[in-house]
């Protein structure tokens, strides 16, 4: 009789750094993903734990930490003895909680396969993600229990170089008067910063007698850093003087495309908001894009015209339907309009013959494509799907260059439904910063389903089709940039935060108080 071997589990602690998900290593990212249990501690921030679960296994479980370091490390032993892969992911570094050394050491007794990923400490981490820099002799530390700290030691440390501490923000007091006591000058510059490495984070800069009184309202952990670093937060903070930090920014698009944007507008320090306005689903009668496909193969166009990746990814999935590849369009040129469309186009293997180099529309592309002449196209026939909702500008404006054009409905859209009461009111009470429109749907959709945009909200829009019909719906128009393309509508936007905080720094204190511009830009000056 052949036993069946009962396969090994392993045990990691990992370091989930500071808070940023980013700032994850690629070895405990790995070790998250082939997780089967993810035992978490309450300090992991809930930004981090949504980010983890998104691509964590489907039947992975997440639960707390509870009880005792021995209570913990039976869970995981457990589960490696059950033939999982477990995880205790902490904050910071594990070495850097006794608890966790506790833990570590009990697992170490035993048989289970076991490993520990660094991660970035709390108190590092954030110091530098505040612009404190950490010069000298240097103590870091993520403090568990502010009993047990040596105060003598932590003052000395202050005296020859640089400190950052990690601690509960209802410990502060006791850090204050145990560095006081120790014979810390009161006057000594600290930084104290909340949700460090958040979206939300937020260093105040005051004196060890001040700073209790100075972070009133900061909860969680907090870290405090002191020494001549702090002193240079004025050239060195990079993650509150991002162009857009702190903006809270709707994004009206279909949540497959909100992706991009957003990430990018997370990188300029913004807190994006994704609205579903319209919801793509497939032609009602399927006959068209049967005989478009089918003239593709047997060499009817001379031309595939691309105005949107909705419409990319409709034709090739109709492709894949029917076991067809990149291959079955050969002797057919390409042509998009819009660096994203053309992108799409390029995952499957094709390069597009011919983008607009000025405008990304439908006349921008007319301006560039050549008449059909007989001799040197003996095909004269385009191919153009698209969306069942499009303007007919590019088929007559074909037509007229002599074209014939099968005009195909690829796909429709169809208007999502209400987002949640919370998110309409803030529409239409100025709760978001700023808006981006991408096209004319995303504007008369949003409007339909949850109401215009609130005037002191800064509106983004992505062509001069699209600021039309904002106009049309009386909103301001505030941002278009000269590219029609994703990225530079994020990056016109952050441009326009960059002037706007520039004009209010250059205005008298009186002035900034009574000006009518909004969002976080305003507020830091007022």
């Amino acid at each position: 009789m052949t036993r069946t071997r009962k396969p090994v589990g392993r045990i990691a602690f990992v370091g989930a750094g500071p808070g940023d998900p980013g700032l994850l290593t690629r070895r405990a990212h790995d070790a998250l993903v082939d997780a089967d249990q993810v035992v978490y501690d309450r300090g992991v921030p809930e930004s981090l734990l949504t980010a983890v679960r998104a691509e964590a296994r489907e039947d992975a479980e997440f639960t707390p930490a509870e009880g005792a370091p021995g209570d913990v490390a039976k869970v995981l032993i457990s589960a490696a003895r059950a033939g999982q892969n477990a995880v205790h992911l902490v904050a910071g570094d594990p070495f850097g909680h006794d608890s966790v050394v506790k833990e570590v050491q009990a697992v170490a007794r035993t048989a289970a396969h076991f490993e520990v990923v660094p991660g970035v400490g709390q108190a590092e981490g954030v110091a530098t993600y505040a612009g404190v820099p950490l010069p000298g002799v240097r103590t870091a530390a993520d403090v568990e229990d502010v009993s047990t700290l040596d105060f003598e030691a932590l003052a000395a440390a202050v005296t020859r170089g640089s400190l950052a501490l990690a601690v509960d923000a209802g410990d502060l007091a006791a850090v204050r008067d145990g560095l006081l006591a120790a014979g810390v000058d009161g006057a000594t510059e600290v930084g104290v910063t909340g949700d460090g490495t958040g979206e939300t984070q937020y260093t105040t800069t005051s004196t060890v007698d001040s700073f209790v009184a100075a972070a009133l309202g900061f909860t969680g952990r907090v870290v405090l850093t002191l020494g001549e670093g702090v002193g240079q937060r004025d050239k060195l903070s990079w993650w509150e003087n991002r162009p857009l930090y702190g903006w809270k920014v709707l994004v009206p698009r279909t949540k497959e495309q909100a992706g991009v944007m957003s990430a990018r507008l997370r990188a300029y320090g913004a807190i994006p908001c994704e609205v579903p306005t319209i919801a793509v689903e497939p032609p009602r009668t399927p006959a068209q894009m049967e005989r478009a496909v089918k003239g593709l193969v047997d060499g009817r166009y001379a031309w595939v015209i691309f105005t949107s990746v909705n419409a990319v990814r409709a034709v090739w999935e109709k492709f894949a339907e029917h076991g067809l590849d990149a291959r079955h369009f050969g002797g057919v040129k390409i042509a998009c309009i819009g660096d994203a469309t053309a992108e799409a186009v390029r995952a499957f293997g094709i390069q597009p013959e011919l983008i607009p180099s000025g405008e990304q529309s439908s006349e921008g592309l007319l301006a560039e494509f050549s008449p059909h002449d007989e001799v040197l196209d003996p095909v004269g026939r385009v191919l153009l799907p698209r969306a069942d909702i499009a303007t007919e500008t590019l088929a007559a404006g074909l037509t007229e260059r002599g074209w014939e054009v099968d005009d195909v409905t690829a796909y429709r859209t169809v208007r999502a439904a209400p987002p949640p009461a919370e998110i309409r009111d803030a529409i239409k009470s100025g709760g978001f910063d700023a808006v981006l429109f991408t096209s004319s749907s995303t504007v008369r959709n949003l409007v339909g389903i949850a109401g215009k945009p609130h005037a002191r909200t800064v509106v983004a829009v992505i062509g001069p089709k699209t600021a039309e019909t904002a106009t049309e719906f009386g909103l301001r128009v505030d941002v278009q940039p000269q590219h029609a393309s994703v990225p530079d509508l994020v990056e016109a936007l952050a441009a326009y935060a960059v002037e706007l905080r520039e004009k209010l720094a250059a205005m008298p204190a009186k002035q900034r108080r009574g000006s009518k511009v909004q969002g976080p830009t305003a507020l830091r000056f007022r």
